[in-house]
């Protein structure tokens, strides 16, 4: 497709959709915003009129079959993911879907079979947004032999953002609603995927710290199975050792970073977009992110430039959003099981 009209739909119109998809697609050149589908037709209507969307609709399928939309941008919760992206492709319309790809790996494969029997159609995934800036800088780092020989990964997401009982229920709490998807594991699973490649094995363990909160909907405590805090131990096919430390309940300064340790140096992330490397012996330097690849939130022009220039996607693929899940299962069949999961069995 060339730089002809553009004309996207929505299904779901949460915080990232509203706050940056809609706006980026905004800001590129001959986009036409044709249809909003929300949990609500009052919702959908207020999404439409904020952002001069033509239409504000009440299911989804007027959006599948409309033959005025050529792409659909997909933000709603991860139990509709698989169900919507595989009607949009079936229906004939390319997709960017959310992160977290699907509740589970087997609905993320069933979403890349139907991607590549339609290889005509984009099929994207938003990705993990922390590293855009600095992830091409240490994969050239690591390329560079700057680190020696890359020997472990420690991953820490330490927060209290839960730690308050009284706060209500969250959809991220419910199963129903996130699937198997914990907390931000995921999200730093496919940062480590990206920057170092793909894992074997793992072992997993977990806690759910505070048992049960308040739905604000039914007003009944509604008792909560994702973990608030987990550890992962994990290896990649490379055989480089990855320890994942994750908990929303951390009564102290929230600490998000991730730390390569190598043969010659190690390479500390500060989870925005410092980089430092350093020696046992030497002072430790800052690392400028390269200023060619150092583009950031670029998401809706990639998924554009994939469909009107035939770009394969790289931010992030169907193919690399199903890995993420079955290292996503491979926890869960680790809490469940209390044992070693090798991901080529899944």
């Amino acid at each position: 497709m060339s730089k002809e009209k553009l004309r996207i739909g929505f299904i779901g119109a949460g915080g990232n959709t509203t706050s940056r998809h809609i706006p980026g697609f905004q800001s590129l050149e001959n986009i036409e915003l044709t249809a909003v589908c929300n949990r609500t037709i009052e919702s959908s209507t207020r999404v439409a009129k904020q952002f001069g969307i033509k239409n504000a609709v009440s299911n989804p399928d007027e959006i599948f079959n409309s033959p005025e939309i050529d792409a659909i941008c997909i933000g709603t919760w991860p139990y509709r993911h698989s169900e919507y992206s595989i009607a949009a492709l079936q229906s004939g319309k390319h997709v960017l879907c959310e992160a977290r790809m699907a509740m589970n790996a087997t609905e993320a494969a069933a979403m890349l079979d139907i991607a590549k029997q339609h290889p005509n159609l984009v099929a994207q995934l938003v990705p993990a947004p922390m590293d855009l800036p600095v992830w091409q800088t240490v994969r050239r780092l690591i390329s560079e032999q700057k680190l020696g020989e890359l020997r472990e990964i420690h991953v820490d997401v330490l927060n209290g953002t839960a730690i308050d009982e009284t706060l209500p229920l969250h959809w991220r709490h419910q199963k129903n609603y996130s699937g198997m998807n914990i907390m931000m594991f995921g999200i730093f699973a496919e940062i480590v995927t990206r920057w170092t490649g793909k894992t074997k094995s793992l072992m997993a363990d977990a806690q759910v710290f505070i048992p049960s909160r308040i739905d604000t909907e039914s007003e009944k405590q509604v008792q909560i199975e994702i973990p608030d805090s987990l550890g992962v131990f994990a290896k990649l096919e490379n055989d480089i050792r990855v320890t994942y430390r994750i908990s929303t309940v951390i009564n102290d300064r929230p600490s998000t970073s991730i730390s390569l340790y190598g043969s010659e140096a190690t390479l500390h992330w500060d989870g925005r977009d410092h980089l430092t490397l350093s020696k046992s012996q030497s002072e430790t330097e800052k690392i400028p992110a390269d200023i060619k690849t150092a583009i950031g939130w670029n998401v809706e022009a990639d998924f554009v430039s994939s469909i009107r220039e035939n770009n394969p996607v790289q931010l992030t693929s169907f193919e690399d959003g199903l890995h993420y899940m079955k290292i996503t299962e491979a926890v869960n069949q680790s809490l469940t099981n209390k044992n070693q999961v090798n991901l080529d069995a899944i």
